[in-house]
């Protein structure tokens, strides 16, 4: 059975939900990270870099968020089979861990970033409930996760964002995204 390792209040809440979005079988490791545990020889062999989330599953070792969350999505069949389809859910993969939390997170960009990220976002789902259509993807865990944020742990004001707002509602709706991010 695949093993997710996490913390508290980790990104591991991100694999979780999608693991629970697929509705596959896990075991979650709780790792006590003020005791360090994520520092201990057992888990650097999982992760050098001492950091969660990270899995196992069989002999496949793999950490990063996004890298998990694709590696699901290719197991359990949730990509295309076109490169170039598939290399859009890459690209919001990455878009959500490398720009879109980046631009969010960090306060000194953040006044910045927030409208030239949010803006076009909330285009897209004045249009579409989803990212890429009808249907939630990793994708939608990805980017969905990092928005789902704003409102936990930095009370934003996204009153300019009206299809964002209802995008981030959509989500928290899911029993999949209470389980796993609000520990419902």
């Amino acid at each position: 059975m695949l093993k997710l390792y996490g913390g508290a209040r980790s990104r591991a809440s991100i694999v979780r939900w999608y693991l629970e979005e697929l509705q596959t079988p896990y075991e979650f490791v709780s790792l006590d990270m003020g005791a360090g545990e994520h520092l201990q020889p057992d888990f650097l062999a999982i992760n050098p870099i001492g950091k969660v989330p990270a899995i196992v599953d069989g002999e496949v070792k793999l950490w990063e968020s996004g890298a998990i969350l694709l590696y699901l999505a290719e197991k359990h069949n949730q990509l295309p089979a076109d490169l170039a389809q598939r290399a859009v859910f890459y690209q919001w993969v990455l878009f959500a861990n490398a720009t879109l939390g980046q631009g969010i997170f960090i306060e000194a960009t953040r006044e910045k970033e927030t409208p030239r990220l949010l803006t076009p976002l909330d285009k897209i789902f004045q249009t579409q409930p989803f990212l890429l259509g009808d249907q939630l993807t990793v994708a939608d865990v990805a980017v969905g996760s990092v928005l789902g944020y704003i409102p936990i742990m930095l009370k934003l004001d996204l009153s300019a964002y009206g299809a964002v707002v209802s995008y981030i509602q959509r989500l928290s709706e899911r029993p999949a995204y209470r389980k796993a991010i609000l520990g419902q």
